[in-house]
């Protein structure tokens, strides 16, 4: 389904009651979640998935009693769910896990039993560690060559002439990333996978930083394997791996020899798996109240996400405009209105005089929620030069999120730009 006339306008009034954090105040004045691509908020219907699993459904897998039947019903469930949420062909080519990046490191264990010394991978600066560390250490272990593409660094964009010469007739695999989880840049994934192919290439994309934000058409895309985690898609920490059927079949699984999947090892955490089907349910709720209550599921996704994709452009080329108008900002990434189609609203910045963390801080202090450092985009943040000043700011947009956060973030943004040089406390980060 596309955004046609009968797709109305998504409000994010409309949802954000469902939203209990959404409510919380800091010295009296509402929290402002910028932080989402590091982890997004969750609807109550998460919540209760999660708590009722625990309640109703304890389980584990093949018992002949109630409670173990109903767990497994909702396991086959919640993968039909994030199936439609892709657009897979079947459940059955959906694996779910801890997070994508344990995920990767799994599947990386099977695709490197079938590679041989000499073969080839490409990985890319762009992408999060998740989706190159993975891939470097299986070559190191197999003896394989790793290739990497690089960026233009004034727009954040893929280098597509370096791309098209890292493929070679070795190229084995190449991983990919759907949308920078530090600038926002989306690249041309099916265009991308489509040139993999034509070497003879597998294709891995990481679409974590780009699921929430807009439909993802497993068909359209033509890729061997996708991944997200739903904790970036208002669902619990639980990661959801695509991988085309007769490639799964093909792969030497590592697991115990009574494992009720190939790829999903140890007892699942199926409360995260409820918490997962219910993310995915949220959505399709979405897609109904503004397509069709007689929307089936994956149809209902498709409406949401094209709407919320339209709403977010709004956000998008608010902050942007706004971020330009204060002097002493540098906006990283795409900035050109008339590209804002090439770009999720994950909008990163640094501030002349200031230091990424100290401008974290001062948003921190007012109430305003945004993630400083290299996100675990480390290669990306090295090749930007950014890495020994403490990275960016990263203003992260949801639909959730409204125009008049945007507002308030941009004056307290103003506000730290006029800051003098250096005046701004720095909360220490992790240790």
């Amino acid at each position: 389904m596309r955004a046609s006339a009968s797709l109305r306008a998504f409000d994010p009034a409309s949802v954000r009651a469902q939203f209990a954090s959404l409510s919380r105040e800091q010295d009296g004045r509402p929290v402002v979640y910028l932080d989402g691509p590091g982890g997004t908020q969750v609807p109550q219907a998460v919540i209760d998935a999660v708590t009722s699993y625990y309640r109703d459904m304890n389980a584990n897998d093949g018992g002949a009693f109630a409670t173990s039947r109903d767990s497994t019903a909702m396991a086959h469930e919640a993968h039909a769910a994030v199936a439609d949420l892709y657009g897979a062909a079947s459940p059955e080519e959906i694996k779910l896990g801890a997070n994508m990046t344990t995920l990767t490191f799994h599947l990386g264990r099977s695709i490197g039993a079938m590679l041989s010394p000499g073969d080839e991978v490409v990985v890319t600066r762009l992408d999060h560690d998740a989706n190159v560390s993975p891939w470097r250490l299986m070559a190191a272990d197999r003896g394989l060559v790793v290739r990497t593409v690089d960026i233009h660094i004034e727009d954040g964009t893929l280098d597509l002439d370096a791309f098209d010469a890292a493929l070679t007739p070795r190229t084995k695999l190449v991983a990919v990333g759907y949308a920078s989880n530090a600038l926002g840049t989306i690249n041309p994934v099916a265009d991308l996978v489509a040139r993999a192919h034509a070497v003879g290439a597998w294709t891995y994309v990481d679409a974590v930083a780009y699921a929430p934000h807009g439909p993802i058409d497993i068909q359209a895309l033509g890729t061997d394997f996708l991944v997200s985690s739903a904790y970036k898609w208002f669902g619990p920490h639980v990661g959801a791996l695509y991988g085309r059927a007769e490639l799964l079949d093909r792969l030497p699984a590592y697991k115990v020899r009574p494992a009720h999947d190939r790829f999903e090892t140890g007892t699942p955490n199926y409360e995260g798996w409820a918490g997962t089907l219910a993310a995915v349910d949220y959505l399709a709720g979405i897609g109904r109240s503004l397509a069709g209550e007689g929307l089936g599921r994956r149809a209902a996704i498709l409406a949401a996400l094209e709407a919320i994709k339209m709403y977010e452009v709004g956000l998008s080329l608010r902050m942007l405009a706004g971020l330009e108008s204060i002097p002493g900002i540098r906006i990283w990434g795409i900035t050109d209105p008339a590209r804002i189609a090439e770009r999720a609203p994950t909008i990163s910045v640094t501030i002349a005089g200031h230091s990424p963390r100290a401008i974290a801080t001062a948003l921190a202090a007012a109430a305003i929620h945004a993630w400083d450092g290299d996100f675990y985009a480390t290669g990306l943040i090295e090749r930007l030069g950014q890495a020994e000043s403490g990275g960016l700011v990263r203003l992260g947009m949801v639909h959730y999120t409204t125009p008049d956060e945007v507002d308030q973030t941009l004056a307290e943004v103003e506000r730290i730009a006029q800051a003098p040089a250096g005046s701004l406390p720095e909360r220490p980060g992790p240790h």
